[in-house]
């Protein structure tokens, strides 16, 4: 049971730790931390995949609930529970529960491609508005469709139009989001809400997003459904669509110094996306009324002790619940009286023995 509002977990490299918080995170909507298929979850013994479950017992605004999660054998895709009963789909989920986490993984997010840095964004912008991910859902299956078609050589005017408007659509509004959500950051960025963590400003390198700037939403998606319709041949020879919301970058900047995040420190890269998940922490608190659980993997690797100290005082002041591991408790020494310290251990959670277990917060 966890019983405070920051959660410390240590344990030896391999024990768990992370498998915990990405079992934390599957109970949210989307594919956890690790983005990972439902057939790549399950356990595996010899050469067989065993059925697996994941459930939490949450209190929120709306009173407890139970959400559950988990797969068959060999099934492709989750189902979901809520107080036991069947669900249609994950956005229900949304009304009790967001999830936001800085993982080891996320140190290379300023040096790969476009797309790991647009589905940090989007994780981002879902947390807040979780209609967002029915918009990105829709235009991708859209775009799929249409490039099949366009590889097969199947040129149907009629349907190639519908798969356009579609994308055209959807594009504009997840881009909007996007946009939307960058600016609400900035200005919460700009104002001190991560406390001593920098200041970052963020922006997007999207064509579609530097129109939204300049002209109505309904011009732009014709301007899109055009541009679509005119590249037909050009996206069936590249095997794929050059306009649309999976074109979208997201560009990180330290401040006040302006220097690009792909030039920054390891440390400066980490202290970033901490104080953009803990700013975007606030924001959803105040938006939706109720905070995301914080999953902070291996988070005090790269920070000094300063800035360790700066986020323990942050996840303090925030309503949120915080899990942070580690392969050591000294580090988080400064929680003493204020965390629940929890060893992982094979199979199993103990309250671990350099410190005692408090709900002292």
């Amino acid at each position: 049971r966890f019983e405070a509002q920051l959660l410390v977990i240590g344990g030896r490299n391999g024990v768990g730790k992370t498998n915990l918080l990405e079992a934390i995170s599957l109970l949210g909507p989307g594919r956890g931390l690790r983005a990972a298929r439902a057939s790549e979850l399950p356990r595996q013994e010899g050469k067989a995949a065993l059925p697996w479950v994941v459930a939490g017992h949450f209190e929120g605004p709306a009173g407890p609930v139970i959400i559950g999660t988990g797969a068959e054998a060999g099934q492709e895709r989750r189902n979901f529970r809520l107080d036991g009963a069947a669900i249609r789909n994950q956005t229900e989920l949304s009304r009790h529960v967001a999830a936001l986490w800085v993982t080891p993984q996320m140190d290379r997010l300023f040096q790969e491609s476009t797309s790991g840095r647009r589905r940090f964004l989007d994780r981002l912008v879902w947390s807040l508005e979780p209609s967002h991910a029915r918009d990105v859902t829709a235009h991708d299956a859209a775009m799929s469709q249409r490039n099949r078609l366009l590889a097969e050589g199947r040129r149907d005017a009629a349907w190639l139009t519908a798969l356009e408007d579609n994308m055209a659509r959807h594009a504009v509004a997840a881009i909007a989001r996007r946009r939307a959500t960058a600016s609400r950051l900035n200005e919460a960025l700009e104002s001190g809400i991560a406390g001593s963590f920098p200041a970052a400003r963020l922006e997007l390198a999207c064509p579609i997003a530097a129109a939204l700037a300049e002209q109505p939403a309904l011009a732009v998606e014709e301007e899109l459904r055009a541009a679509l319709a005119g590249d037909r041949s050009r996206d069936a020879a590249a095997g794929g669509a050059r306009q649309g919301a999976h074109r979208t970058d997201l560009r990180l900047t330290l401040l006040p110094r302006e220097i690009p995040a792909e030039l920054c420190s390891t440390g400066e890269q980490k202290a970033l996306l901490v104080s953009i998940v803990l700013a975007q922490a606030a924001l959803v608190a105040e938006h939706r009324g109720f905070a995301p659980l914080l999953l902070l993997d291996e988070v005090a690797a790269h920070l000094d002790p300063q800035r360790r100290a700066a986020l323990f005082e942050a996840l303090h002041a925030l309503p949120a619940q915080s899990f942070l591991t580690g392969t050591e408790f000294a580090p988080f020494a400064a929680l003493q009286g204020r965390a629940q310290f929890l060893e992982a251990v094979p199979g199993s959670l103990r309250p671990a023995a350099d410190f005692p277990v408090s709900a002292d917060i």
